[in-house]
Formats: structure tokens, sequence, C-alpha cells
């Protein structure tokens, strides 16, 4: 009997497991249909494009940078559906962010958004929006006069 009771709640388990992930699956592919903040700006002061030579991914990223906080934020570009998703999530989280907040964000941060696992062969796919955004940053704080170091902004596996 209580091997039964094992199997049914390890089996529950993995069908609540199996729940969990297409209701990300189907978030990925509403944000890889219907991406947020998809488009350009009219008015923005830190921009960047960046390619992913892999797979062909293609993403340009706007900010509109007030007080040092991302005031707006849109991008453009061609993906597949988890390169598309995470930009699209990126950008919603960032809003109101500081360009330091910005700055920490992590390749965790992305896959946590994500919700799924990613192979390592999509993992630059995941990570081409933050890539991006971050060296929209650094180059907005370049043209602001600071100094800063390139490799503070460099983004693991992307």
């Amino acid at each position: 009997m209580e091997k039964t009771s094992h199997n049914s709640a390890e089996q529950n388990s993995q069908e609540n497991q199996v729940i969990i992930m297409d209701i990300y699956a189907d978030i990925i592919l509403d944000h890889y249909k219907n991406p947020h903040n998809y488009g350009m700006l009219s008015k923005h002061n830190a921009e960047h494009k960046e390619t992913n030579p892999l797979c062909g991914d293609i993403v340009t990223i706007q900010l509109a940078v007030e007080n040092n906080k991302v005031k707006d934020i849109r991008f453009t570009g061609n993906g597949c559906a988890i390169s598309k998703a995470s930009i699209s999530l990126l950008t919603d989280v960032v809003k109101g962010k500081t360009l330091d907040e910005i700055k920490r964000l992590d390749k965790n941060d992305v896959l946590n958004m994500l919700g799924i696992e990613v192979s390592p062969a999509r993992l630059k796919c995941a990570l081409l929006g933050l890539k991006t955004l971050k060296l929209a940053v650094y180059n907005y704080i370049i043209k602001q006069g600071n100094h800063v170091k390139e490799k503070d902004f460099h983004v693991k596996d992307a």
C-alpha cells in the first residue's frame, strides 16, 4: 500500500510539473506572437543592435533614459520564440529601473523570467536581449562622458 501511495504522489508531482511547463510554454508563445514593447521609440537616447550569428536572431533595443532610469524601452528584430519572448519579458521588467539595476541583471534573471530549462544550444537565444540591453546602457553611459568598463556589462554565456 505504501508503495502505491508513494508512486501516486510521484505521478501527481510529475503531472504538476508538466502543467507548469505548459503554462510557461504558453507564456513564451504569447510573448513571441504578441511581444510587449515591440516597435521603435520616436525619442530615444540609447540604442544598440546585436545579432546571434549561430541562429541569425537580430535585435535592436532603444531606450529613453531620464534621471538614470529607463523611462521607456522598445525593441525590433527577428528571432526564435525563446529570443523574442525573453526580450519581451525583459522590456516589461526594466521599465522604471535604474541603469545600475540593469547593470546587475544576469543570466539567471532571464532564465527565471522564462521559467523553463533552456538547452545550451538555445542559451545564446535566451540571453540576446539582455546582452543587447546591457550594451545599450553601456553605450549610453559612455556617451554621457562617464568612464565604465565594458566587462562590467558582460553577460555570461551570451
